[in-house]
């Protein structure tokens, strides 16, 4: 084993012990990186959300200049609540190569690789600067991202690149859908069970949505681009959680949904908002007011975020390629902040250690194999032209 390897292995460690997940605080896995990078002289801001139990890291090495690469990683984690690990999954087991723990591959590895490797990056001789970009919520809407981005701006700070090290097992990604997520409340009026036509009942409208949101995948099916590169090639719709009800004789008087959509145009997200808009505003309150005038529905947006366009000039893409060798970049129908940064101007690629196909769930690892790739790709990136300044492309 390398010693960068052996190093990124012990951060990565002490990265999963933090339990990290969306709901919960951030802030002793930041402090943590934030005192690594300082250590090797970066310059690191922390921008604390409203709550202040969360927080965004920007760092940068190197001279400060307008450029350079972003390295980027959500820091938080999904629940463990209701999955079946064979171990403690904020205790790091290693077994037959493969590195075991919420987090070791989405995406807790990169951002180990990557800080391990700052090292690296203040002892060369940098012309342009390497940027850390470490958030928060990003399972939850990539809202770290959606408040660091907007800073970033504020400051005059223009990285040209960003490698957003989610996991593709060091595959070279250059395009994914968006990610638009909602939750539904229906508010009706609760009576007894045995006289339901007195009651408006909040769980039976849910129900009667959650089948309108069925109903348009179809028309979803039927807009797919042609061709489109994603598998499955049209915008997906799904409906995570329905909660409603609190007992079997009592009309139900409040209900929630949570759904989201995956889309592969922006056209898309329209569509299906108007239509939904449509069936709200002329069928369902209609008939929810018919017996209560108090009766309401509500739709919160919790995210809506753009995907990563693939496009027909992309540095990042093309420099990551020849980092890791590749001959050629893939789409993926799984959602990242890359898009975010793909808006503020940034060409952008999607390259990390390890596979989703591991992500979200129990026993979620990574490999040592994947680790010494992501570690390699990143020591090539030192090295350079983009960084050492004599190709001019970022």
């Amino acid at each position: 084993m390398s010693a960068r390897l052996a190093e990124s292995v012990a951060l990565l460690e002490r990265l999963i012990a933090y339990p990290t997940v969306s709901a919960d605080s951030n802030l002793a896995l930041i402090a943590e990186l934030a005192q690594r990078l300082e250590a090797c002289g970066a310059r690191v801001e922390l921008f604390s959300d409203r709550t202040g139990k969360k927080a965004n890291l920007f760092a940068s090495i190197g001279p400060d200049v307008p450029g350079g690469i972003v390295l980027s990683g959500h820091t938080d984690v999904v629940p463990v609540a209701d999955q079946d690990w064979s171990s403690d999954p904020f205790t790091l087991r290693e077994t037959d190569g493969l590195l075991y723990g919420r987090g070791s591959c989405d995406m807790k590895g990169f951002i180990a690789a990557a800080t391990v490797m700052a090292q690296d990056f203040a002892q060369a001789n940098l012309r342009r600067p390497v940027h850390f970009a470490f958030t928060y919520d990003e399972e939850v809407g990539c809202l770290g991202a959606r408040a660091l981005v907007p800073e970033l701006e504020r400051r005059g700070l223009r990285p040209a690149m960003a490698i957003i090290g989610e996991p593709t097992s060091m595959q070279v990604i250059e395009g994914h859908k968006g990610c638009c997520e909602y939750t539904v409340r229906f508010s009706g009026l609760e009576g007894h069970g045995s006289s339901p036509e007195r009651g408006v009942n909040a769980a039976e409208y849910a129900a009667r949505y959650v089948t309108r949101l069925i109903e348009l995948r179809q028309a979803l099916m039927l807009r797919a681009p042609d061709p489109s590169r994603f598998d499955p090639p049209w915008t997906t719709l799904n409906v995570g959680r329905i909660a409603g009800g609190v007992a079997h004789n009592v009309i139900a008087g409040k209900a929630e949904i949570d759904w989201e959509m995956r889309p592969v145009q922006d056209s898309d997200v329209d569509f299906i908002k108007e239509a939904v808009a449509a069936y709200v505003d002329h069928e369902l309150l209609p008939a929810m007011r018919a017996v209560s005038e108090e009766a309401w529905i509500e739709t919160e947006v919790i995210g809506e975020v753009a995907g990563l366009i693939p496009m027909e000039e992309n540095a990042a893409r093309d420099l990551v390629a020849r980092l890791v060798g590749a001959n050629g970049a893939h789409v993926v129908p799984f959602g990242t902040e890359a898009g975010l940064f793909q808006k503020f101007g940034m060409s952008v690629v999607v390259c990390g250690p390890g596979s989703i196909d591991q992500a979200h769930k129990p026993d979620e690892f990574v490999s040592l194999d994947q680790m010494q790739a992501c570690l390699d790709m990143l020591a090539r990136l030192g090295r350079s032209a983009a960084l050492l300044g004599n190709d001019g492309q970022a």
